[in-house]
């Protein structure tokens, strides 16, 4: 089994990134600097982030490296202030040795308090406190950055933020003088005792940033607000990963009223230079699928680490020459039972197009890790149950059903019981001699005939199998929801989202369909058919009805396994109307 944690070994050529990434912010000339690496979930973006940690380790400049990962602090009362905490925190345990620059870093430590406190005056964090403000603290953002100098007492703060009284009396310890309490002071003197600290140190800080697109939008923005603090302040860079669709969505839920113009400028004021994870073709996830096999089989590090550097070679090349062949790579290697090796390899190269194309899959490595996982669960399964199933089986078998979902897959099974293990559709599909177009395919199977005739060019052949113990593993060993947990946050949202919708059209809804990666609609409309499977009271339309509507308009695929659904559910009236709009659309 492989972990679902980010890596720190390259599989998939991300140094060139990372690298890339590192002269960025090693430049003394661009600090103080933010660079946003940019990508969909999955995409690879915190290996980015670990490999780019890495090399700055190896560097001889020494570095104060900090790693922030904002879902582990979704819980947290103030995500702000969870950020600030954890850069003083670092700074405090940098300093231990140098007793001068600890009591320093105490002091800035303690200003955290400060603007921890002001974290909770703000709208955002007022809210959080039940308190309203009507958006008259938002004049205190532009102190983040420097822009105005004039004080604001706690007076006028009361002014605007009803409650606020309450909160300068529960932190008496920190204000000890309130009619001296200035916001835009407070802000200054924070950035002033930073700027001292760092210059002490005299090295640089960087901040990583990983996993907002895993937090609620709320948190999502309140920890870039942070970051906003320590924008344009010297010898500071920020690494933060995001999905930068999710990050322009959640601004409006932050920010109440902003303008379309707002929504969209935010991150580019806030990140200086943007980044995008490169996405994996056929060679890249060749490589990827090598390198996970070739872990998974025992290599020696030693060997692993000469077929990584190998692979890594032939991919800075491969826009010149051809990709390194499997022979190529493991001659001279000291691997045992290397013919079996050799065997694996050669399968991951006929998986490679299907996983890097499929636009289920589209070449995102968690997703193809997970579906590996998968394999090697239900590999275990069939063991302990006395079933001779080989991974080429069970892999060939996970593939259609992330790829094809579960009305389609369901199908699949139903004609492996009708027909003794080995269907004709199967067979036809696998005979070099029959065009596709004269094949007679299940209605499920039709909306991605292009994906079918790739999958039954895989190995092994199931015209030659009795696929009986295959499909019963499949549907009642591992239940078939279980492809459903190879979903990104966003999709897990929009899943929710769809099942509480209760009229045809939602404008939230459709925001997070376009917040969420087209490889992922598919499992979505699966989770929400295998809920309404559950229902029993069909003579009006139940929740997640209009959200499954909502989807089947966008993609093909979700409206073939929508309408096949609600034809084998009993007719009723509000169901004709649903079904004449989506066959409209086919």
């Amino acid at each position: 089994m492989w972990s679902d944690k980010e890596s720190k070994i390259d599989f998939l050529n991300f140094n060139e990134t990372a690298l890339s990434i590192k002269d960025l912010i090693t430049e003394k000339n661009l600090m103080p600097i933010s660079v946003g690496v940019f990508g969909d979930w999955g995409a690879g973006k915190s290996t980015i982030l670990e490999l780019t940690k890495k090399a700055l380790e190896a560097d001889q400049q020494d570095y104060i490296q900090v790693h922030f990962d904002a879902w582990m602090f979704q819980g947290y009362d103030d995500a702000k202030a969870a950020l600030l905490e954890t850069i003083a925190s670092e700074l405090i345990k940098q300093a231990e040795k140098d007793k001068d620059l600890y009591i320093k870093a105490k002091e800035f430590a303690g200003r955290v308090d400060k603007i921890r406190l002001m974290g909770l005056l703000m709208d955002g964090g007022s809210a959080l406190a039940g308190i309203y403000t009507g958006g008259g603290i938002q004049k205190l953002l532009g102190f983040f950055d420097g822009e105005d100098e004039d004080d604001i007492g706690v007076d006028e703060l009361k002014d605007v933020a009803e409650g606020a009284n309450k909160i300068v009396k529960k932190n008496k310890g920190i204000l000890k003088d309130k009619k001296k309490f200035s916001p835009p002071k407070e802000i200054k003197e924070f950035r002033n005792a930073y700027s001292s600290l760092l210059e002490e140190f005299d090295k640089p800080l960087i901040v990583y940033v990983d996993n907002l697109d895993r937090c609620s939008p709320f948190n999502a923005i309140s920890t870039l607000e942070a970051i906003r603090l320590f924008l344009f302040l010297p010898n500071t860079a920020f690494v933060i990963a995001a999905d930068e669709d999710m990050i322009r969505l959640a601004v409006p839920q932050y920010h109440k009223g902003v303008s379309q113009r707002h929504q969209t400028d935010y991150l580019d004021k806030l990140i200086q230079i943007p980044v995008h994870v490169p996405r994996p073709g056929i060679v890249e996830i060749r490589a990827y699928l090598i390198m996970l096999i070739a872990q998974d089989y025992g290599v020696s590090d030693i060997e692993l680490e000469k077929l990584r550097l190998a692979l890594e070679e032939s991919l800075k090349l491969s826009w010149k020459q051809p990709q390194i062949s499997v022979d190529e790579l493991l001659d001279g290697r000291d691997i045992n039972d290397i013919a079996e090796l050799r065997n694996r390899f050669k399968v991951a190269e006929q998986l490679a197009p299907l996983l890097a194309e499929s636009p289920n899959i589209n070449g995102n490595p968690r997703i193809v890790k997970r579906l590996l996982n998968q394999v090697k669960m239900r590999r275990k399964t069939a063991l302990r149950r006395g079933m001779q199933l080989d991974e080429k089986t069970i892999t060939k078998l996970v593939i259609f059903e992330r790829c094809m979902g579960t009305q389609a897959t369901n199908k699949l099974y139903e004609l492996i019981d009708q027909e003794k293990g080995t269907p004709k559709v199967i067979v036809d599909l696998e005979n070099k001699e029959k065009d596709i177009d004269d094949i007679v395919l299940p209605d499920e199977w039709a909306a991605d005939i292009d994906f079918i005739e790739q999958w039954s060019k895989l190995a092994p052949q199931f015209s030659t199998m009795d696929l009986t113990a295959a499909a019963y593993l499949s549907r009642e060993s591992i239940p078939m929801g279980v492809v459903n947990t190879v979903m990104s946050g966003a999709a897990q949202k929009l899943l929710d989202g769809i099942l509480k919708q209760k009229t045809r059209v939602s404008i939230v809804n459709s925001q997070l369909i376009e917040q969420t990666g087209k490889e992922d609609y598919l499992a979505v409309m699966d989770g929400l058919i295998e809920h309404l499977k559950l229902i029993d009271d069909w003579t009006k339309p139940p929740l997640g009805t209009y959200g499954g509507r909502l989807l089947a308009l966008v993609d093909i695929k979700c409206r073939s396994s929508f309408l096949t659904f609600l034809n084998s559910i009993p007719k009723q009236k509000w169901m004709s109307l649903i079904k004449k709009e989506l066959e409209g659309n086919k």
